[in-house]
């Protein structure tokens, strides 16, 4: 803690400022690394680290396999999320609105992770509240997509990706938290209401329009497994086609970066914790994107050429 107060990070956000090196490392890594050498020694691995489903190349190492777990674990992430950061917006209601202490082992944690109180920002519990609320939302969507639209096949991710997604859902509540000061003040709706700009108005209609064509995407990918009455054809891995699959290869993963701005802009782009938090999507997103788009392009002869791998017109 004594290291990051002359930088003025709080420790969530050098986690991810961490991350985000990491990730940019293993992209420039990757996109600059020796194809010819995707299943030998060290490089060998870290592809095997990178890559999860369809992507995970066919000739493995036995003992890379031991590592592996059911990409339809998937589920596991966001049942944590919607327990986790339910919990934490719950809390969060209760101490704003009814001067509820929060309890001690949820002081002690947030003291862990955050930045001190004078660093933090006044007159931002609406935009936490709302903050909260949306990740809530999105994360109890994707579980129940998990549940009744996805089509898992016998894909597979390794552990560290696990550990990986199971971190990134229990800190990105506490991510939001890094901003507000919780002084256990009651405030009322009314001063709630007052707290409302421009940008409250616009990150909610970009999550809405990010979650509807994120959600599209996925009923598209199920569907390509599927017949109109809903029955499972095949397990097979077919091109897509429609919405923003016309534009990139993994307009799903764009659309998520786009849900992550969405709620930046809820705190009016100045909560710098949140974009190290952006940027680890991006980087990250990036990496998993450029993997699904080889894939693509080496699986179908007659893959459009037009398409970018993630974000449309750029790449």
């Amino acid at each position: 803690m004594l290291l990051l107060s002359g930088t003025g990070l709080s420790v969530v956000a050098a986690v991810w400022l961490l991350l985000d090196t990491v990730f940019l490392g293993a992209l420039f890594f990757h996109v600059l690394g020796d194809c010819n050498r995707l299943h030998c020694g060290p490089y060998g691995v870290f592809q095997d680290l990178i890559r999860y489903g369809k992507t995970k190349l066919g000739r493995r190492s036995a003992w890379l396999r031991w590592f592996d777990l059911p990409k339809r674990w998937f589920w596991h992430f966001y049942l944590l999320s919607v327990i986790w950061n339910g919990a934490l917006l719950g809390l969060l209601v209760r101490s704003l609105l009814l001067g509820v202490q929060l309890p001690q082992w949820i002081q002690l944690l947030l003291n862990l992770f955050h930045k001190d109180a004078e660093q933090k920002v006044s007159d931002v519990e609406l935009s936490t509240l709302l903050a909260l609320s949306l990740l809530w939302i999105h994360s109890l969507r994707r579980l129940l997509e998990c549940f009744y639209v996805s089509v898992y096949s016998g894909g597979v991710i390794n552990l560290a990706h696990y550990c990986l997604g199971i971190f990134y859902y229990f800190m990105i509540g506490i991510t939001a938290l890094d901003h507000v000061k919780l002084d256990h003040k009651k405030v009322t709706v009314t001063d709630l209401l007052n707290q409302f700009h421009w940008f409250h108005g616009v990150g909610c209609l970009l999550y809405i329009w990010a979650s509807w064509h994120h959600h599209r995407c996925h009923v598209i990918l199920a569907n390509l497994r599927k017949d109109k009455s809903g029955n499972i054809l095949s397990m097979n891995h077919v091109m897509p086609s429609g919405d923003w699959f016309e534009l990139v290869s993994c307009p799903h993963y764009f659309a998520e970066l786009l849900i992550y701005i969405s709620i930046a802009f809820l705190f009016g782009l100045t909560h710098l914790t949140w974009w190290l938090l952006v940027l680890f999507v991006l980087f990250n997103q990036s990496l998993l994107a450029i993997l699904c788009h080889e894939y693509y392009l080496q699986k179908f002869d007659s893959y459009p050429v037009h398409r970018k791998a993630f974000i449309p017109y750029v790449f």
